[in-house]
């Protein structure tokens, strides 16, 4: 009998969606049936963890969390028993500090019978704080799908894997939850320029269906933010201020595939040491299996 998967996904600007479908992608190729399921904000057609082999969560990390909605997930699990699970995390930057995400998530599902087995980071492109060139996003993403194959294998493997612990994690989660009220009166205070062509993108890819167009057909924000930035991120003509984080917008998509060589970063020297260790553990890695 084949075994089957399911990976349970959020994502606002594309990052662990990538990482997410390029895991559906390896796990199909070792025949493995594969089902991907979007996290929004309801929750009506979510798969039964218990009816799969495999059980992933994937999200990208805000303020050293899950985004809210990937807590409102877990929530629904049903009690299992021994049921392993893995996760996989995108964010724009290596820090070991960045691995005490997933601590909120296991103290909630290990007493519903959920063991974390395998655990993987990847690192992607910022859509918030500051713009990498694309050149280093498309080194990211070439190093994150390289690392994908190699991962998903031990995963399916039951090849343990567990990132490395940071002290008080779980109580640094904790405080920094905070995150999650904020975001949301946060998202009450975002603004729409008078650029804005109607486009309606930012409303067609807000994950938790926060905006809206309202009787004058205006766009208008609810209290759900989760403050991904999708939706300035998104938009075509940079007309969406984000609140008090206005001053870290990101807007427009990186070009992944034929990046322009040669551009410097004024944030270059930024946790320069880190992602140098991240791309030299990741090639050995890599290197070691191609070897």
């Amino acid at each position: 009998m084949n075994k089957n998967a399911v990976i349970y996904w959020f994502s606002g600007t594309g990052n662990t969606e990538k990482v997410a479908k390029e895991y559906k992608k390896n796990f199909e190729e070792n025949k493995i049936e594969t089902l991907l399921y979007k996290i929004t904000d309801n929750f009506e057609d979510m798969p039964n963890p218990e009816n799969f082999d495999y059980v992933g969560i994937a999200y990208p990390i805000h303020g050293f969390n899950a985004p809210y909605p990937v807590f409102n997930l877990i929530k629904l699990f049903p009690k299992t028993k021994n049921k392993n699970i893995f996760i996989i995390k995108t964010s724009g930057e290596p820090l070991t500090i960045n691995n005490i995400s997933s601590e909120p998530l296991t103290a909630r599902l290990k007493p519903k019978g959920y063991i974390l087995t395998n655990e993987y980071h990847y690192i992607m492109p910022y859509n918030m704080i500051f713009r990498h060139t694309d050149e280093t996003a498309a080194k990211m993403w070439k190093t994150a799908k390289s690392l994908c194959s190699i991962e998903a294998k031990e995963t399916l493997e039951q090849r343990k894997h567990l990132l490395k612990k940071f002290p008080f994690g779980r109580f640094i989660a904790f405080l920094f939850r905070i995150e999650h009220p904020a975001m949301k009166i946060n998202g009450k205070l975002f603004k729409v320029k008078n650029i804005c062509i109607h486009c309606n993108l930012c409303v067609k890819k807000c994950p938790v269906n926060n905006i809206y167009n309202d009787e004058n057909n205006n766009i208008r924000f609810k209290n759900k933010c989760v403050m991904c930035s999708s939706c300035a991120f998104r938009c075509p003509v940079n007309a969406i201020n984000i609140g008090i984080l206005t001053g870290w917008k990101v807007n427009g998509p990186y070009n992944f595939e034929n990046p322009q060589i040669g551009i410097k970063s004024k944030h270059e020297n930024y946790c320069k040491k880190a992602y140098e260790r991240y791309f030299e553990r990741a090639n050995s890695k890599i290197n070691a299996v191609s070897n």
